[in-house]
């Protein structure tokens, strides 16, 4: 049965654009269109640990690193900027990086898995992506840009999981793939493309086409020790769809999870992978699982009955398409906290 854990009055000044847990689900990090980012613990009392405060404009996200590097958390912002931010105690906050080399709104960011180091990915609506690398000894970050990544702008990105599935059971795998460093981004071409790094120089490997509209998030989901990789994506045109790959991700199909009434917003997959929560224009939050005849099915949340979409799994033209704001960045996130965002409409976060 899914229900209502706790609600907390942020005491944000406007908007409250993204919220999310940290690894251990203890801390909380909010983010909001008065420039500022407060924690939180997530299990007492709703008053804020800290407000960390270096953006000039809305922040629409948060991202927290990996334990094993400190209490990191990275913002991204309309004023074009990350920040990065590390803690001593829940209450202590220090920046200690600021990037700047984006020449319009940072939309999403997104830590790597551990095993690549302290690695950060920003999508920005110049159209290009950066992935911040940190040498921990010495405390420098390096910078390397994927430049004209998406057409008009780049709103979400997410990192593949570090290693590719390689379960016991499957006979006909040999040996696990090398770990290679993959992203996935969305834009407001309409696309999802899969990036690979290739000796320090990142590749377009995939491009995913059957969104007819903006794609507003996107979420690799974690391995799982199945024999095949999923990314879900959501888009304008109101569709989530779920691309699947085998393990040597060479080929990937798309299948249409449901058709929602309004533009879908953000996408966010529970740890195990297995489970899906979608929110977007509708104002709701629903939860998807996959079945055992690969069935995307909706979670009641008075019962915790899993109900079979009716919908359709055949994609449409939207009949109108939505003009992009002069100042507001289209954005959305997904992240492995198990938090939902958007940039434009209020937000819902659904813990592990």
């Amino acid at each position: 049965m899914v229900s209502l854990l706790q609600e907390i009055d942020t005491e944000h000044e406007d908007m409250v654009h993204h919220a999310s847990l940290d690894f251990y689900g203890l801390l909380l990090a909010t983010c909001s269109s008065d420039g500022s980012v407060r924690i939180f613990h997530s299990r007492k009392n709703n008053k804020a640990l800290a407000e960390l405060k270096g953006h000039q404009g809305p922040v629409w996200q948060v991202a927290w690193a990996h334990p094993k590097f400190g209490n990191i958390l990275a913002s991204c912002s309309y004023d074009r900027k990350v920040i990065i931010w590390k803690s001593t105690t829940p209450r202590d906050w220090t920046k200690i990086f600021e990037y700047s080399n984006h020449d319009s709104s940072v939309n999403s960011v997104d830590f790597a898995p551990p095993e690549y180091g302290l690695v950060l990915a920003c999508a920005s609506s110049d159209g290009s992506i950066s992935v911040l690398t940190c040498n921990t000894e010495y405390g420098v970050w390096d910078a390397k840009k994927i430049p004209n990544a998406h057409t008009i702008g780049v709103n979400a990105i997410s990192w593949c999981p570090s290693q590719a599935p390689d379960p016991a059971f499957d006979q006909r795998v040999t040996s696990r793939n090398a770990a290679v460093k993959r992203l996935v981004s969305g834009g407001c071409d309409n696309l999802v493309k899969v990036w690979r790094d290739d000796n320090d120089r990142w590749i377009e490997e995939h491009r995913l086409e059957a969104h007819s509209d903006w794609v507003r998030d996107v979420a690799w989901a974690p391995s799982i020790g199945l024999p095949r990789l999923q990314i879900a994506s959501a888009s304008q045109d109101r569709h989530v769809i779920i691309w699947s790959s085998n393990a040597d991700l060479s080929q990937w199909t798309s299948s249409v999870l449901h058709t929602f009434d309004d533009a879908v917003w953000s996408i966010s997959w529970s740890t195990t992978g297995n489970v899906l929560a979608v929110t977007g224009g509708d104002n709701n939050v629903s939860l998807w699982k996959e079945n055992s005849e690969g069935q995307w099915i909706r979670i009641n949340y008075e019962s915790g009955i899993a109900i079979q979409s009716k919908q359709p799994h055949n994609l449409h033209n939207p009949q109108q398409q939505p003009q992009q704001p002069s100042n507001i960045p289209m954005s959305s996130d997904s992240e492995h906290s198990s938090n939902l965002s958007n940039s434009n409409l209020s937000n819902s976060q659904l813990s592990n």
